[in-house]
């Protein structure tokens, strides 16, 4: 196991660039530690999610992704602004164009799972980055999933494990629901939160050094 950093260690391998994470989301931060990326900053920007009328599930993601980000610029000083870059994502699924929720009561997680069993759904993510010159960059990551059949004891053991709590459709495919999935087509780290391919090519693509962890010697 590989010491901590010191603050000096940190600056001096990223170019002094820093990379402040706009989500509480512990999935997300695990993703990017997977593969070798650590925050220097993370930070909850709580704001609206409500679905607007008629809007599509890109379009939230992408909407909610970009409000997250503006949010945390707006809680960060403008020195610190100026050498960061803000990383910020909201993850979407949907049934067709129906969004399904963060479930947060059993009675919704029911009906995600309901409405999930036996065919497939989309799950989005709308990715933002904002460079340490003020340019938002954005992508919006779609993954295919298919579920088996549930069966009634299948969905009330699922409901009564807990695992489905503040997650978009109700599930966690990284969680026990993996059991339910029968085929991923597209990034499977997008079903998780964060499509890592993506996201690595536009921060690499800015400026940001990606794998500078990995040259000193210290993968994930």
């Amino acid at each position: 196991m590989s010491r901590p950093d010191t603050a000096g260690e940190a600056e001096l391998r990223s170019g002094g660039l820093r990379l402040v994470l706009a989500s509480a989301s512990p999935r997300r931060l695990a993703l990017l530690r997977q593969i070798g990326i650590e925050p220097d900053r993370v930070l909850s920007c709580d704001i609206d999610e409500s679905v607007l009328k008629a809007e599509k599930p890109r379009d939230h993601a992408r909407r909610l992704a970009r409000g997250k980000a503006e949010a945390a610029l707006a809680l960060l000083d403008p020195a610190e602004r100026a050498g960061s870059f803000v990383l910020s994502a909201d993850t979407v699924v949907s049934v067709g164009t129906r969004i399904l929720p963060k479930a947060e009561t059993e009675e919704q997680a029911r009906a995600c799972l309901k409405l999930l069993s036996g065919r497939s759904h989309r799950v989005v993510t709308g990715v933002c980055i904002v460079t340490p010159g003020g340019a938002f960059r954005e992508r919006q990551v779609e993954t295919r999933v298919a579920f088996k059949r549930l069966s009634l004891p299948e969905t009330e053991a699922y409901v009564a494990s807990g695992d489905w709590r503040g997650k978009a459709g109700g599930y966690a495919v990284q969680g026990l629901a993996a059991i339910f999935v029968q085929q991923i087509i597209g990034s499977y780290a997008n079903v998780v939160g964060l499509p890592l391919a993506e996201t690595a090519a536009v921060l690499a693509g800015e400026g940001y050094p990606v794998m500078a962890r990995w040259t000193a010697g210290e993968g994930a």
